[in-house]
């Protein structure tokens, strides 16, 4: 998936609010998007190099979208929308052989919420719930980064579509490419540790991968270990 271009240098500031930041740009102190609700307390240090595009609407009060953050590890793609077309780019392309299927439908309703894949292949249906990762430690790619009630009712359905009989699995998109491995945060929500354990243990497939992230493109790279 390509970047949206150009992308803009700029330096970190501060968080402002879960949407907001100050960054600087061209000396000035100016206003962008975050698309991403968690913490981002590792990614988010004053002086950090961080790359931003220009808003579509040059009206907006947010100027520009904050895109990518250069850590000293690695690049980080803080785009918490990203991880649904990475993964539906990469199934379509055959990437993901444990996934193969010939029909994607993204935002399907079961229950009281919306998955975000339900996937008809040879062996038949597969429903998928992606997460989003920015969070590693010391090689560790971590989710969440703030509690989240809504992964563990997102897991309990996945438990239920597995107790009638079909597939299910939740991925982990790590957007970078430095992690080895992957763990749920039990310091940062417990209760999304035990559910994602019970999940696993109830058949729900528990999947991650790591991307590569450069200035143009981000894709799907290669899975990682999960361990619970």
């Amino acid at each position: 998936m390509k970047h949206p271009q150009p992308l803009i240098p700029g330096d970190f500031i501060r968080r402002d609010n879960r949407f907001r930041a100050t960054v600087r740009v061209d000396g000035r102190e100016v206003w962008a998007h975050v698309p991403n609700s968690g913490r981002l307390h590792d990614l988010f240090i004053p002086g950090r190099p961080v790359w931003l595009h220009p808003a579509a609407n040059p009206a907006r009060k947010t100027p520009y979208d904050l895109k990518l953050v250069q850590m000293p590890e690695a690049l980080v793609s803080i785009d918490a929308r990203l991880p649904n077309p990475l993964f539906a780019e990469a199934v379509a392309a055959g990437r993901l052989p444990e996934f193969s299927c010939h029909e994607i439908r993204p935002e399907v309703r079961y229950g009281d919420s919306r998955l975000d894949f339900r996937l008809l292949g040879p062996e038949g249906v597969c429903w998928v719930e992606t997460k989003s990762v920015t969070l590693v430690t010391d090689g560790v790619a971590c989710f969440p980064d703030a509690p989240t009630a809504r992964g563990s009712r997102h897991l309990r359905e996945l438990m239920d579509i597995v107790q009638n009989g079909e597939r299910a699995a939740v991925v982990f998109i790590v957007q970078r490419q430095d992690a080895q491995s992957f763990a749920p945060a039990a310091s940062v929500d417990p209760l999304f540790a035990q559910t994602l354990a019970r999940a696993a243990a109830s058949g729900v497939e528990i999947r991650a991968y790591v991307c590569r992230v450069d200035m143009t493109e981000i894709l799907l790279d290669r899975a990682i270990p999960v361990n619970l």
